[in-house]
């Protein structure tokens, strides 16, 4: 039988020290792209990609402000070609007639060099994959990689950057090395395996090149389609990077996530769990859909973390036999009445009984009274008990009360 304690002999619990929950993010060097700062403890940048062609001026001009004008705070291209490079000069001028000036970035593959000068006229970062930009066809038979080949294919990489880091520099843009797992070269998959390690390192080669040019406008990312990976992957990077003293700002994101509910779920797992641990910088949610879909999900998953504050936060009890509404349907009212504001908690909660305490932290709470009434609270305060059939429109004006109402 368990002997109870005897309560003269208890003593009052010392107050312990209350846990840091703030998210730390690595140092970083600010690095500008356009009227944008990635790094250097600015807020995470969201970023994503229009999939019209480049050389369709009009249909690219579309696709970007549309992602612009949800959110999109610095929007990618692709350049496979000199005139698709040549197409962005006129891209960015009917960009400026018609809407604003937006943070633009090159995406250049296959031995691109002349692609990538052109194109570093035009846009405000240049992203470069390791494993392509100087694209030497594996050869099948190969059993190894001497070092001497790998000293000269070193100089060749050397030979092909350098123009561009240069330019780059004298126009003081940026340059993205963005290295993925399924395009290492045949050299360091020889050398390193098709590992972090190698992704890791061939960032490194590229970084030392345009540290040796004074160039260090850089932002690096280390993207795989599976997640474990790409964790690895960027916590490697971190690390070797402090070890060496650098401090360039990290792109993230789960490269080919797919679609649907799973592509979500797999992009956050990734890109959220890096973002916890203080990792990164700039994000992009890669799904294959249209491009507009991205934003939210960054969005949501910053709000989440609670490192961009842009939509409202709602706060809302599972349900369970002590609820006094149908809370499914109350949440999607409230929802749509104040989606359009931001920087506001408001709790939906089903019963008092847990009510209060599980939102003391929100701006303002809705919550189950008794049969067919609700009360309002403005933070721990309850303001007002009222009919249920007019929760929705007291809460509004409550918070309008509060001059924090803005119309849709």
């Amino acid at each position: 039988m368990q002997t109870l304690p005897n309560p003269s002999t208890l003593k009052t619990p010392e107050a312990k020290p209350s846990i840091d929950t703030t998210i730390h993010r690595r140092k970083t060097r600010p690095v500008k792209v356009g009227s944008v700062t990635i790094g250097g403890g600015y807020p995470v940048v969201v970023q994503s990609m229009i999939n019209e062609d480049t050389l369709d001026i009009d249909g690219s001009v579309a696709g970007i402000r549309r992602l612009h004008e949800i959110g999109c705070e610095i929007v990618r291209v692709t350049v496979p070609s000199l005139g698709h490079a040549k197409a962005l000069a006129e891209i960015k001028q009917k960009l400026i007639a018609t809407y604003q000036q937006v943070p633009l970035v090159a995406d250049v593959h296959h031995n691109g060099m002349k692609i990538a000068l052109e194109v570093a006229k035009h846009v405000d970062k240049v992203r470069i994959n390791p494993g392509l930009y100087v694209f030497d066809k594996p050869q099948p038979n190969r059993t190894e990689f001497t070092a001497q080949e790998f000293e000269e294919a070193g100089n060749k990489i050397r030979e092909t950057l350098e123009p561009l880091v240069v330019s780059l520099r004298d126009q003081g843009k940026a340059m993205r090395i963005g290295v993925n797992h399924g395009s290492l070269a045949e050299r360091m998959l020889f050398t390193y395996g098709d590992t972090p390690e190698g992704m890791v390192e061939s960032a490194i080669e590229f970084i030392r090149i345009c540290e040796s040019l004074d160039f260090r406008n850089l932002v690096i990312s280390m993207k795989a389609s599976r997640v474990p990976v790409m964790l690895a992957a960027y916590r490697l990077m971190a690390k070797r990077m402090d070890e060496l003293g650098m401090d360039y700002p990290l792109h993230l994101g789960v490269t080919e996530a797919g679609d649907g509910e799973y592509g979500r779920i797999k992009s956050t797992a990734g890109i959220a769990t890096l973002l916890a641990d203080g990792i990164g910088d700039t994000i992009r949610v890669s799904l294959t859909e249209a491009p507009e879909k991205e934003i939210p999900v960054c969005y949501s998953i910053l709000q989440a973390l609670g490192l961009r504050k842009t939509m409202v936060e709602y706060v809302a009890c599972p349900s369970c036999g002590r609820t006094l509404f149908n809370l499914e349907q109350v949440l999607h009212q409230v929802r749509e009445a104040t989606k359009h504001l931001t920087g506001l908690d408001i709790a939906v909660m089903g019963c008092i009984v847990n009510g209060p305490g599980e939102m003391a932290d929100a701006d303002y709470g809705y919550v189950g009274r008794q049969p067919g009434y609700i009360s309002l609270y403005r933070g721990r305060e309850e303001i007002k008990k009222v009919p249920e059939s007019q929760g929705v429109e007291e809460l509004i004006n409550l918070i309008k009360s509060d001059n924090r109402w803005v119309e849709p």
